[in-house]
């Protein structure tokens, strides 16, 4: 009798920590949401290298018993170690430098302004969101630290999102990533009916000269002018800044060639991998489920809205004050999606103007959103997380 008891305690216990017994209709609905990640990255080509890793970080933190954010977890191991120090996104940013021509910018540097305005996006959502929480009968309530992780996603630059909210509020790290690699991947989607509101076909299809050829030194000079700066203004953004300029450093200085190579493959692949992942345990049904999740989502698209209109508008009026030597068009891509937003400009204007190449004129302000919403993130540090 009491090795059956002792064989009838152990069947209940293995039933009792068995997954399906624990499963809440939480756990089921962030699984069937990691699925739908999944799915979007494989099937769609939406930022699959990023919404793939987070999709499937979903649905392993939402195993019941399984253990993979609690303490000891591997994926907690890797969030703690990578994702809460910020180390993770500043090996992307490092990558990202490697990878990323800032030759346009530095033969047109008139375009840095276009690049700078489309991070009114960021400013203007915070502010919406203040203002939203004070609305009575909404249920709507963030605080600053939260309004300005929001706010980031404006900039279309998922690894400063994650890197900002990563410092200033963590528990909203899944949706904002999710959101911010979400709105990336539909800048094909959002941004051509913004451009086609807010330009006449004339000016879709100004056809703008060829830029001028930069030179090697120029190159070399751009990133320590540009950390040197950065450092001496914002001193916040340097972790950022510091790192797309010393992954653009190896990519220029042409001495250091496996360096170079490391940063733009083996690195930046490494660390997509496990940022994704850890990401994704973050979105448990109890941070993911809630009203600020969808206000979120919704204060995300405003905010991309408005950085994407912003750039178009003041490439409006440089377009005027040049006597119509600049399409406006190339200021939507002064949002930070590298070089997706550069390639809808450039289709956009071929739609007007077959003879229109307008890409090596966007990637100017578009890589100058990169470094604008790493300033903006250290701005917003600075301001509210000291």
């Amino acid at each position: 009798m009491e090795q059956a008891l002792g064989v009838g305690e152990l069947l209940d216990r293995f039933i009792q920590s068995m997954g399906i017994v624990n499963l809440s209709y939480q756990n089921v609905i962030v699984i069937m949401l990691g699925c739908l990640l999944v799915y979007l990255g494989l099937k769609k080509n939406y930022e699959p290298l990023l919404l793939v890793p987070i999709g499937f970080g979903a649905i392993l933190t939402n195993v019941p018993m399984a253990g993979m954010m609690e303490a000891g977890g591997i994926l907690n191991i890797v969030y703690e170690s990578g994702i809460k120090t910020g180390l993770l996104p500043l090996l992307i940013f490092l990558g990202v430098g490697a990878l990323t021509d800032f030759g346009p910018l530095i033969a047109n540097p008139k375009t840095t302004l276009l690049g700078a305005a489309a991070q009114f996006g960021i400013f203007g959502t915070l502010l919406g969101a203040l203002a939203i929480s004070r609305i009575p009968g909404l249920g709507l309530s963030f605080t600053l630290p939260e309004a300005s992780s929001i706010a980031i996603i404006g900039g279309a630059d998922g690894p400063t999102a994650i890197y900002l909210t990563s410092k200033m509020a963590p528990h909203l790290l899944g949706p904002v990533a999710i959101a911010a690699y979400s709105y990336m991947a539909m800048v094909p989607i959002i941004q051509p009916p913004i451009m086609r509101l807010l330009t006449t076909p004339e000016e879709r299809a100004i056809k703008m000269e060829q830029l001028r050829r930069v030179s090697k030194l120029e190159r070399v000079i751009f990133p320590f002018a540009v950390t040197l700066l950065c450092a001496l203004l914002v001193p916040s953004a340097v972790p950022l800044i510091g790192m797309l300029m010393f992954g653009n450093l190896l990519r220029e200085a042409g001495v250091v060639e496996r360096l170079a190579k490391a940063a733009q493959n083996a690195i930046i692949n490494v660390a997509t991998i496990f940022l994704g992942l850890s990401v994704g345990a973050t979105l448990t049904g109890a941070t993911f489920l809630t009203g600020k999740t969808i206000g979120l989502l919704i204060l995300g698209a405003i905010a991309f809205s408005i950085g994407t209109a912003s750039g178009i508008l003041l490439g409006k009026l440089m377009s005027k004050l040049s006597g119509g030597k600049i399409n406006p068009l190339i200021g939507a891509a002064g949002v930070s999606a590298v070089p997706m937003a550069a390639r809808v400009v450039h289709i956009e204007g071929a739609k007007a103007n077959p003879d229109n190449y307008l890409i090596m004129h966007a990637m100017g302000p578009n890589v100058t959103g990169v470094i604008g919403s790493a300033v903006a993130a250290g701005v917003l540090l600075s301001m509210v997380a000291h």
